[in-house]
């Protein structure tokens, strides 16, 4: 598993497009955040709220980005078979994928907070909240978590690597914020409509946002994780 990580470690910061894509999810954010957020300072507190309502969107086309050559690549080029002649079994291989992805992101991530500093020193009153904070960077990881595992599975159904990106940034979208907009119709207002935002990850996502980790949203994202790259598995078993 560490050799496939190490190796697409290798190859994600080999050249200018790993450092360029990181970039610009920073500069993406920190634009938002600073520039464009006009009412950065009317909330009277310190908060890091734009950020993490904007950060999805990001990462919903930056982790297909990241992950879209991870399995499309090996079978256009072939690779695949040396890869499985090694002592290495595939969901070994796929943790590999899967692990160097995550480790991106979090790099990442790691520079945004700088941003909580930031807001932090230019409060007037009240300084920013740790706890809830800290939560929103959890819930951040775990969603990154899920689009990867999403992104690696659309990456194992095609050896072309622009259409597992479309895939994977479609997929991602759907399952991020379809209940969600499915559940705003009118058909469902005052009966399902809760019931069907709660199968959404927008849902999860927003309630660990505001500092409260709850077993079932983790069960919930850690579930998905496992179904993805279960799908995985089997599309890589299927090419045997």
């Amino acid at each position: 598993m560490w050799p496939v990580c190490k190796k697409e470690l290798r190859q994600f910061f080999s050249g200018l497009t790993g450092y360029l894509a990181i970039g610009a999810f920073l500069v993406v954010n920190g634009l938002a955040l600073f520039v464009f957020n006009d009412n950065l300072f009317d909330y009277g507190y310190a908060t890091l709220d734009p950020f993490f309502a904007l950060a999805p969107w990001v990462l919903l086309f930056l982790i297909p980005a990241i992950t879209m050559r991870s399995f499309a690549d090996e079978f256009r080029t072939g690779t695949y078979e040396i890869l499985q002649a090694q002592p290495i079994t595939p969901f070994r291989i796929i943790l590999g994928k899967y692990l160097a992805a995550l480790i991106v992101v979090i790099i990442a991530l790691i520079p945004t907070a700088l941003y909580s500093i930031t807001i932090d020193q230019l409060a007037a009153d009240q300084t920013i909240d740790a706890g809830a904070t800290l939560g929103a960077y959890i819930g951040l990881i775990l969603l990154a978590g899920v689009f990867a595992a999403i992104s690696i599975y659309c990456s194992s159904l095609t050896p072309n690597a622009v259409a597992a990106f479309l895939l994977a940034a479609l997929g991602c979208a759907t399952i991020h914020y379809g209940a969600q907009a499915i559940s705003q119709l009118p058909v469902f207002a005052g009966s399902l409509d809760y019931y069907i935002d709660m199968a959404g990850i927008e849902f999860h996502y927003r309630s660990i946002r505001r500092g409260l980790i709850d077993s079932r949203d983790l069960i919930y994202f850690f579930s998905l994780i496992t179904a993805f790259l279960l799908l995985t598995l089997r599309n890589l078993l299927r090419r045997r």
